[in-house]
């Protein structure tokens, strides 16, 4: 980390920002400074500044003073333009005194009580300072297997999930919300049956998202009904043999019943640009939501472009999208030098790899913008076309910043080098990852995922008025559409709210019924086709939920899993609505039960009641994987 100096002032040619009542608020409740007395003693604006000013230094090891401020404008602009959002620990931690930018670690854990408790230990630190953690347990042997130091015998992987659950629960993430876990187990571990069901009662590992990593051995089993080998892993030996589609069929029911486990397509993933130094070994787990697959002791620094800022006239803003990509890939490596380390390991991978993920939030917004469904083919080519565009952007600009400060270090031992490409500053650059906060502060639609609804119920409180009455807030896309078309009342509004959709109103023309289709009324294999498309061009991995009715089968489920293995997802999560009874949504005047929870990771927040978020009290929906507040955008695998 460069050396740390105050805030210089803001010029004042510098725009303000145009945040709408929401956005402040919520920026004023978990992100703005507070003096002692608790009372805020920044502006939005001044916190924008505050991060651009930080993360601007590390312009002083390759540049001059000048390049400092004149990044730091560009940041500035960048961001209180909402074009462009980094994770929330970066927006809440620069220029503080923890600065710890990133949202991502993966840590290791080997089969020895030394190694579980030190990784213990520095999941607990991570926490404390805002970030999110992945671990695989594969490594742990058995339950019931020998320990020959004792003559014991062990209790296996799960008994030790539940000392970092418990541990999660009790450190504060950020100081904001208690800390969100991803556990991964590999397919032929021998307590993967155990592991598939161990959150099946809905109360179990709270503070953990769970997925089993399918290797192509046990999809080509799976797909030709042949049975697989269980492999001790402290030892190598078989433990014995299972049917590949009586596993695959436990997976699909257990994530029918209530959402978990999902899956990781671990070949895939190492197999792909999210593991270009295998040297360094194999990628075995990734963050909390599934979307940043890393190394063991990596992290990543995640940001998002509101891809709502670059449409005009029904046109994409190539141009203009073009210079916020290389911008904001100059902002993530920036954050790289910046960010304090709180293991040395972690400074070692992630100072060698500079490992970045930039991704989109305001995908439906943007569609809606081009007239373009959701559920068709046009917007899975809108998807394609977006995310190859940024992601080749993004290389373009990586590969201009290793002209100037050289390529990142273990590039030698990467396939970069033993192909002869281009010296790269980053060894990934793209990920589309959870944007339920950042995204609510900029005013768009949550990463890729489509509009949860055209009106919904937001508790006063957060408009400051001290009030208890709920407020209709209405999408804004949709008001304007229906007053453009001569359409709008209030007694529309109303009827609107009442059916939850517009689907079957009469006084909505065709035209926008497509457009303006919300969640549940896609079929899961749009939500495929539309993860697939991104993947396509992502170098690390896609957040994303695929949704299905309550009355889905286990057997749609299965073919939705195959098909997102087909289709080239690194993973996915599914969830049917009512399956999980926690969670009550209020769409319009019907009560619909759970809708898109995907991982019960972030409930443990969440009251008996279920249906309001513990922070604000608004609507609690589920996207990107994740649960979050439709009013104030909080969810634990928010970035």
């Amino acid at each position: 980390m460069t050396s740390l100096s105050s805030s210089a002032q803001r010029p004042a040619h510098l725009p303000s920002s145009n945040l709408d009542t929401n956005a402040r608020v919520i920026l004023e409740k978990r992100y703005l400074k507070q003096d002692d007395a608790g009372n805020t003693c920044e502006q939005p604006e001044d916190l924008f500044w505050r991060v651009a000013w930080n993360v601007a230094q590390a312009e002083k090891i390759h540049g001059t003073e000048q390049d400092v401020q004149a990044y730091a404008e560009h940041f500035y602009t960048l961001m209180a333009d909402l074009k462009f959002l980094p994770n929330s620990p970066c927006l809440r931690g620069a220029g503080r005194s923890l600065q710890q930018l990133f949202a991502c670690f993966v840590l290791p854990i080997d089969d020895s009580l030394d190694s579980i408790f030190d990784t213990l230990k520095h999941m607990a630190i991570i926490h404390k300072t805002g970030g999110g953690t992945g671990f695989s347990f594969s490594r742990l042997r058995a339950n019931n297997a020998p320990i020959k130091s004792t003559g014991g015998v062990s209790k296996g992987p799960i008994s030790f999930m539940r000392i970092f659950d418990a541990t999660a629960c009790e450190v504060t993430q950020g100081g904001v919300r208690l800390g969100a876990n991803m556990g991964i187990l590999k397919v032929n571990h021998p307590d993967v049956e155990a592991f598939i069901e161990c959150k099946a009662d809905n109360n179990s590992f709270k503070h953990f998202n769970i997925s089993v990593a399918l290797d192509d051995v046990f999809m080509r089993a799976v797909e030709e009904d042949k049975e697989y080998n269980l492999i001790h892993p402290d030892t190598g030996l078989v433990a014995g043999r299972r049917s590949a589609r009586a596993i695959f069929d436990k997976i699909v029911f257990n994530a029918w019943k209530n959402g978990d486990p999902g899956v990781i397509f671990i070949d895939r993933i190492n197999e792909s640009e999210s593991n270009m130094v295998p040297a360094l070994g194999q990628i075995e787990s990734t963050n909390p939501c599934g979307e940043q697959p890393l190394l063991p002791y990596e992290s990543c620094v995640l940001g998002s472009i509101n891809l709502a800022k670059f449409v005009a006239n029904k046109e994409i803003i190539w141009d203009e999208l073009e210079k916020t990509v290389e911008l904001a890939v100059r902002f993530l490596d920036d954050v790289i030098d910046m960010n304090h380390y709180v293991v040395d390991r972690i400074a070692e991978m992630s100072k060698g790899l500079r490992r970045i993920g930039l991704g989109v939030m305001g995908f439906a917004d943007m569609l809606i913008q081009l007239e373009i469904p959701y559920n068709g083919q046009k917007a899975v080519d809108t998807a394609e076309a977006i995310m190859k565009f940024v992601n080749d952007t993004a290389r373009k600009a990586s590969e201009k910043l290793a002209e100037a400060r050289g390529a990142f270090p273990y590039f030698e031992k990467s396939l970069y080098y033993e192909r002869n490409e281009k010296p790269i500053r980053n060894v990934a650059r793209t990920t589309i990852a959870p944007t339920g906060t950042i995204s609510t502060i900029a005013g768009c639609s949550s990463g890729i995922e489509p509009i949860f609804a055209l009106i919904h119920r937001r508790k006063s409180i957060w408009t400051n008025e001290g009030a208890k009455a709920d407020l209709l807030v209405t999408y804004k896309y949709f008001e304007d559409a229906l007053k453009k078309e001569g359409l709008y009342s209030e007694e529309l509004m109303q009827k609107v709210a009442d059916a939850g959709s517009v689907q079957d109103l009469p006084e909505i023309p065709a035209h926008l019924k497509s457009t303006f289709i919300t969640s549940h009324s896609i079929q899961p294999e749009w939500h495929i086709q539309i993860q697939a498309a991104f993947q396509r061009h992502v170098n690390n991995a896609v957040s994303k939920t695929i949704n299905f009715p309550n009355s889905a089968t286990p057997e749609d489920v299965r073919k939705s899993y195959v098909m997102a293995y087909k289709s080239g997802c690194k993973g996915t999560t599914i969830y049917r609505d009512g399956s999980r009874s926690l969670q009550v949504l209020t769409v319009g005047s019907k009560k619909i039960e759970d809708k898109k929870v995907v991982r019960a990771a972030i409930l443990s927040d969440i009251p008996e009641n279920g249906n309001q978020c513990p922070e604000c009290q608004g609507q609690l929906v589920a996207s990107e994987g994740c649960m979050k507040c439709i009013s104030c955008g909080s969810g634990r695998c928010s970035i």
